[in-house]
């Protein structure tokens, strides 16, 4: 993938409830990817794929402050993720198909 993100999960919980999303969604976890990999900070669609705000703006993933998005599937799902521009790194912070539990 030359010009797509590297995608990456910040935690086996993560990749547990992406996991899980597949299972329950997987067309919609699909076009998620697709999302993450390709345009993860420019949406085609800003009212299921948008940036965070407030304290949940940004997350420390890696020792480094990244902004924090969601994107939102179908029926509840959703995953928040952090586009690392520097490194053209994706890391996927939490993936539900129910709102993730806000963490500090």
């Amino acid at each position: 993938m030359p010009r797509g993100w590297e995608p990456r999960f910040a935690t086996s919980e993560a990749a547990k409830g992406w996991e899980e999303l597949r299972r329950v969604a997987a067309g919609a976890t699909g076009e998620a990817w697709t999302a993450l990999t390709e345009r993860p900070a420019r949406p085609h669609d800003p009212a299921r794929q948008h940036r965070l705000h407030g304290r949940l703006a940004e997350r420390e993933v890696g020792g480094r402050r990244l902004p924090q998005w969601q994107y939102e599937l179908a029926g509840g799902g959703r995953i928040w993720y952090c586009p690392d521009v520097e490194r053209r790194v994706v890391w996927v912070v939490a993936a539900a198909p129910v709102h993730p539990t806000v963490r500090g």
